[in-house]
């Protein structure tokens, strides 16, 4: 009886195992936007062919790119920084502060310009920042950021474009 018991135990400990992955997987490779339509929407394949690999990866697969690589981190013009995506402008480059972190950090997005949600992958809890037109992972918001909002809005250089003002 005991030998059976054991087998059980080994056979259960191994299909929630198989399951706790499959999860993880499935939270980690999500597809933005899946569960809702946006007003701007391409085909996965002109997705690709309009952002090529690196913004694909960033925007729709939400990716992340190597901290301190991104030119926007030195744009200190003013301007607006809109989504790489679909061009709607996002932050306004007022509210751009460097955080220290190597990404992009703005304090305050523009009024209507993203929308949030709750994001569980990498087996910890944060807040996704995406495009409210097209559902573009742009990163994600911290409530460590400075004055007036205490919030930081840490995004992905290249989910930005720059638009000189």
């Amino acid at each position: 009886m005991t030998e059976l018991t054991n087998i059980n135990r080994r056979a259960f400990i191994g299909v929630a195992g198989a399951a706790g992955a499959a999860l993880t997987f499935l939270s980690v490779g999500r597809a933005n936007g899946a569960s809702r339509s946006f007003e701007f929407a391409l085909s996965d394949s002109d997705w690709r062919k309009r952002l090529g690999p690196e913004r694909y990866r960033i925007l729709r697969e939400a990716g992340t790119e190597r901290p301190y690589s991104s030119p926007l981190n030195k744009e200190h013009r003013r301007g607006t920084f809109a989504c790489a995506g679909c061009g709607l402008p996002l932050f306004s480059s007022a509210t751009k502060f460097d955080s220290g972190t190597g990404w992009p950090s703005f304090f305050r997005p523009l009024p209507n310009a993203i929308l949030t949600r709750a994001d569980h992958s990498l087996f910890m809890e944060r807040t996704e920042v995406l495009c409210r037109r097209c559902g573009g992972h742009l990163g994600h918001v911290f409530d460590d950021g400075p004055r007036p909002t205490g919030l930081r809005y840490c995004m992905n250089g290249l989910a930005l474009k720059f638009v000189p003002a």
